[in-house]
């Protein structure tokens, strides 16, 4: 790894935050639209393309908080592909690429764990604190994704709930702090625009839940003479 120059990693981490950034700009755009919180097709079209350039980032960068992050929610991203329809209209080879490329990944990294885990958790003379420090950012980070897909599940519907949007707040902040200490330009600048992002559907989500209570109460008193 250490032989790829490190602007063409940093390259390919920008590219991947472009695709993240890409998609909150559009759910976002497409949200203040419809004046309600929504979850396009579009959203987790850019969000595999974003994971499968960031999964390939953090290899290259031997950072496991990062893979770690990935591997999760790119199984969600998945999931929502094949609940908004998408995914059977995507070619046999593309979605063989899809599902095989991060089992290939893995299997080459667990081939020679010990080198792995000894690259993953020492390098570039990271403390053990720090690595957590940024594992559980990527953990809260992602467990918004998983919380995406049991709340769709349950709802039987691919949706973004007011939910998704708080966790992503903590998540975000954390991963900030981690990058700023790591002076990680590709996780500062791809979280602190989304982090705005963030704010702005939990602020449309809580308008979108007033106005529906507004009319449910008033329906309630146009039913009661």
């Amino acid at each position: 790894m250490s032989n790829i120059p490190s602007w063409i990693i940093f390259t390919l981490g920008f590219a991947a935050q472009f695709f993240f950034t890409a998609r909150t700009l559009f759910q976002w755009l497409k949200s203040e639209k419809e004046k309600k919180v929504v979850a396009p097709s579009a959203y987790w079209v850019l969000s595999v393309i974003g994971a499968y350039l960031m999964f390939v980032y953090g290899v290259l960068r031997n950072d496991f908080s990062i893979i770690l992050g990935q591997l999760i929610s790119y199984t969600v991203y998945l999931w929502n592909l094949n609940a908004k329809g998408v995914w059977n209209k995507l070619h046999i080879i593309v979605k063989a690429l899809l599902i095989g490329t991060p089992f290939v990944a893995v299997g080459l990294l667990l081939h020679d764990a010990p080198r792995w885990a000894q690259s993953f958790f020492h390098s570039e003379g990271l403390p053990m604190w720090l690595v957590l420090f940024g594992s559980a950012g990527q953990v809260i980070f992602t467990l918004r994704f998983v919380y995406q897909w049991a709340h769709s599940k349950i709802h039987g519907t691919s949706s973004l709930p007011l939910g998704f949007w708080i966790i992503s707040i903590i998540g975000s902040a954390t991963i900030i702090i981690y990058g700023i200490i790591r002076k990680d330009p590709v996780l500062i600048l791809g979280q602190s625009f989304g982090f705005v992002a963030y704010v702005r559907n939990i602020i449309i989500g809580l308008r979108r839940g007033v106005q529906q209570e507004r009319i449910v109460t008033s329906g309630d008193k146009d039913a009661n003479p």
